[in-house]
């Protein structure tokens, strides 16, 4: 699970290495690639979707997983071109926040009125954060759509992973990745298709990015939390995510210079103290009931 952190945070720095290339192929690479990677090791013990079935996985659910997480890909791989890597990190990063919710209209749970604050807080703390790059329009003149494109890439890495809750309660782990992966693949490679009307040139520097992702965040990163997701709860994974922004704003410092204003590391703190509100109390609730 560390080592799977440490690779979500370099995520979006591996990105930063490959503007020149096209969003939809990268998130293709990437997931073409990761399923490359986990061949050899699925073919061992490899389930064909039938045999899936008779364990009670839905092959639809398996698909929608897949094109969620594709979606997921191509929309934070865009959100690179436009914004900084600090906004874009912390804004993909609002999904806990996005399942308190779920949870509460889906799910019918009810939270403390603490939780609620975080969530207001969390929030008021991204509409501040996209008021902080406006306030940088020279260094990213797109930022509002930067921070759009993260925005809604969180949304749907949302129901990405309430689907993979479901599915791994019945699934074994390379199972689900090989599958899920798979299913991005085609539909980062449809995307591809349809938007360049036909197959793109590819730089070599493109290729050892797109292995680069696939090995670590993809197959190390997204892979441990697809693992762990059968045993803990989707919303405490999350918020382990959250580990991601403080990593890449350090990266980006440190390899391209990024050093974010005063209000967009005042509006990332008030993010981390908003959904740290949300989820204090039911941590520590658990832990008792434990």
């Amino acid at each position: 699970m560390i080592a799977g952190l440490l690779t979500f945070g370099f995520a979006p720095i591996l990105v930063r290495f490959a503007t020149d290339v096209e969003p939809l192929l990268l998130a293709a690479m990437r997931t073409g690639f990761s399923v490359l990677i986990l061949l050899p090791f699925w073919l061992p013990k490899r389930k064909k979707l039938y045999q899936l079935a008779e364990n009670g996985v839905s092959s639809r659910l398996m698909m929608a997983a897949g094109f969620c997480l594709g979606m997921h890909f191509t929309l934070w791989i865009a959100s690179l071109h436009y914004t900084s890597v600090a906004s874009a990190s912390v804004l993909v990063t609002m999904h806990p926040v996005m399942l308190i919710i779920a949870e509460s209209l889906i799910f019918k749970k009810n939270f403390r009125p603490l939780v609620w604050v975080g969530v207001l807080i969390a929030f008021g703390g991204s509409v501040l954060l996209g008021l902080a790059d406006d306030a940088q329009m020279e260094q990213f003149p797109n930022a509002l759509l930067g921070n759009m494109l993260a925005f809604f890439s969180a949304v749907i890495f949302v129901f990405y992973f309430l689907l993979g809750r479901k599915i791994r309660q019945k699934a074994e782990w390379i199972d689900y990745v090989y599958y899920v992966y798979l299913y991005a693949s085609i539909t980062c490679g449809v995307l591809v298709l349809i938007w360049s009307g036909g197959l793109p040139y590819v730089s070599f520097s493109a290729i050892l990015v797109g292995i680069a992702l696939a090995a670590g965040p993809t197959v190390l990163g997204h892979g441990s939390m697809n693992y762990a997701v059968k045993y803990i709860s989707p919303t405490l994974l999350s918020t382990l995510i959250l580990s991601e922004a403080v990593i890449a704003a350090i990266a980006a410092w440190l390899i391209f210079g990024e050093i974010p204003s005063s209000l967009s590391i005042g509006a990332m703190l008030v993010i981390v103290t908003g959904v740290s509100m949300s989820w204090t109390r039911r941590i520590q609730t658990r832990k008792k009931s434990g």
